[in-house]
């Protein structure tokens, strides 16, 4: 017993040996339009036969009569010799297999590597491919359908349920042990004391660190002065006890003063020893962090106890979790999500698509590279689908399709080689008498 998916694939094969069926109601009409037209050929045909006949007989009493026998005569010659050639299309006329008769059943497989070539050849042709795409303007069609407002809110919502249904089908342990593994092992696999080297290399460049260094003297001086009464406590309680609470309190006035005096110096003074000592720590440790093993090998250890911790795990293994739920309740809801921010990153792709046109000639030209490289690489495959195809089908079924398809203008071929064969007799006798 074949799976689902087999089984999709079996069908879609046998789809593809036969012929399409059209449906009952338009085969059924255009077997009564063929049939009306083969009462139409085949009458004209009698009635030249029976014309001739009559005229034969009569053309001993009546000379005057040769004029239409001949006409009949080359009428009826025109009529069979067609009737002829469009049945030997189908089927053996008469059903006597005369060689180069029953064309589209006996030919059937070199009609279908003939059609393949056909197609191949003058429909996944470069130039014609490029051409069309050319005239379609996909680029200005593109960016029209992107600054539609429908247009976010259709890709939401496909996005959501498309997201859901796929999420539904992974196991959660799976996916949260995957997620676990790849992000742990993605930092385990880095060295952070170089990353964080170079970051602050980064951020001290241009003395942008100077900037956070007068953030931190502000703050110290007012935690300085917010905390002027436990810095006194802290005096006395370390102070012997000899001594006196005003000798304490002065102490602690002169050591607020003396901070206060020092953040403000060092914040006015550019030059401040306080902040070349700084620079020169901090350019210390910058080169530490890149350059030391003891600094880079402690760095490593502090990372692997913090990847180490429940915690980190148990953050890794949410982020599934949060996740699947979240699209979820969007795909029971897609109304719910607001497509504005897609809507307007949309909206501003399709008018700057609009509003260059050196950007559109390229995008055209993307499509089409891209296009004419999918054509140009299964071309071929193509060319042999269709002949594997058509050689799969059934030679009578073909046949018959292909003649309620075309064979109601074949028959006007009959009726013209009729008609055409009796001027044709006509003409040649008239000749035949006065020259």
């Amino acid at each position: 017993m074949r799976t689902s998916g087999d089984g999709a694939v079996t069908v879609g094969a046998a789809a593809l040996s036969q012929p399409q069926p059209v449906r009952p109601e338009d085969e059924a009409e255009r077997q009564r339009r063929l049939d009306r037209m083969k009462r139409w050929a085949t009458g004209l045909l009698l009635l030249s036969t029976a014309v001739f006949v009559v005229s034969r007989l009569l053309e001993p009493s009546f000379p005057w009569l040769g004029y239409v026998r001949a006409t009949a005569e080359a009428a009826m010659v025109g009529g069979l010799a067609d009737w002829f050639a469009v049945t030997a299309l189908f089927k053996h006329p008469l059903g006597i297999p005369i060689p180069h008769t029953a064309i589209i059943p006996t030919r059937k497989d070199r009609v279908g590597v003939t059609l393949g070539l056909f197609v191949q050849r003058n429909f996944l042709n470069r130039d014609v491919v490029a051409h069309r795409l050319a005239s379609l303007q996909p680029a200005d069609r593109i960016a029209r359908w992107m600054m539609d407002p429908s247009s976010g809110r259709a890709i939401a919502r496909q996005v959501a349920r498309g997201l859901s249904a796929g999420a539904n089908v992974l196991r959660d342990d799976y996916v949260q042990g995957l997620i676990g593994h790849a992000v742990l092992e993605r930092i385990r696999g880095m060295q952070v004391a170089p990353i964080l080297g170079r970051m602050l290399s980064v951020f001290t460049a241009g003395n942008r660190h100077q900037a956070l260094l007068d953030d931190a003297i502000r703050l110290t001086a007012r935690a300085i002065a917010e905390n002027q009464d436990l810095i006194r406590e802290r005096v006395e309680s370390e102070s012997p006890w000899w001594i006196p609470g005003a000798i304490d309190d002065r102490i602690a006035r002169k050591i607020v003063a003396a901070l206060d005096r020092t953040m403000q110096d060092v914040h006015n003074d550019p030059n401040h020893p306080l902040r070349q000592r700084f620079d020169l720590a901090l350019d210390e440790f910058i080169v530490k962090l890149q350059a030391s093993p003891e600094v880079i090998l402690k760095a490593e250890q502090i990372k692997e106890e913090i990847l180490n911790a429940e915690a980190v795990r148990a953050f890794s293994a949410s982020l599934w979790r949060d996740a699947k739920g979240s699209i979820a309740r969007h795909a029971e809801s897609p109304e719910g999500f607001n497509p504005d921010a897609i809507q307007r990153g949309l909206s501003a792709m399709g008018e700057a698509i609009l509003n260059d046109p050196a950007l559109k000639a390229r995008i055209d030209g993307w499509i089409s590279e891209g296009v004419v490289a999918v054509v140009r690489r299964y071309e071929q495959e193509v060319a042999d689908l269709i002949a594997h195809t058509v050689r799969q089908w059934d030679p009578k079924a073909t046949s018959r399709r292909i003649e309620l398809a075309i064979g109601r203008d074949l028959q006007f071929i009959r009726i013209n080689g009729t008609l055409v064969g009796g001027l044709a007799g006509l003409l040649l006798y008239v000749a035949q008498r006065f020259f």
